[in-house]
């Protein structure tokens, strides 16, 4: 299994940023790879919205359908997939003070089979992947600012 915390500061209030992360329908604005992404319903994350997600990582596309489990408004929300790869994650926004916030992006991966044994090399393309989707999100902020 491999667990993935990839956090960046960005200067800009979080009810703003809360806005796109917890917007399923802004992630290819922001997520490398991701070419679609459908939640169910569309707008601010619930418990229970569903996504069909077509992502390219390492040269595949791959589908996953998720659910999202938990949500604090404002400031978390918390996923689990429901068929594609075994994963599960989440996404939250801190507010620092003044216009500067904490966003963070949880990723956990179970991978089966012959995968297992890639494991530690995909659990690096993956946090490299992570870290500049969150550089890619503040870029999209401070642009929208």
């Amino acid at each position: 299994m491999i667990e993935l915390n990839v956090s960046i500061e960005i200067a800009c209030p979080a009810v703003e940023i809360w806005q796109i992360i917890a917007d399923f329908g802004q992630d290819p604005r922001w997520r490398a790879g991701v070419t679609t992404m459908a939640p169910d319903p569309p707008g601010l994350v619930v418990p229970g919205t569903t996504t069909d997600e077509f992502i390219t990582f390492r040269g595949r596309v791959h589908y996953t359908g998720s659910v999202v489990t938990s949500v604090t408004p404002g400031r978390e929300f918390a996923w689990r997939t429901i068929s594609g790869i075994d994963a599960e994650g989440g996404r939250s926004v801190v507010p620092l003070g003044g216009d500067r916030c904490l966003v963070t992006v949880r990723l956990r991966v179970r991978f089966r089979g012959l995968r297992r044994l890639y494991a530690p090399f995909l659990g690096h393309a993956l946090k490299h992947r992570l870290q500049q989707d969150v550089r890619r999100l503040s870029d999209l902020v401070i642009a929208r600012a």
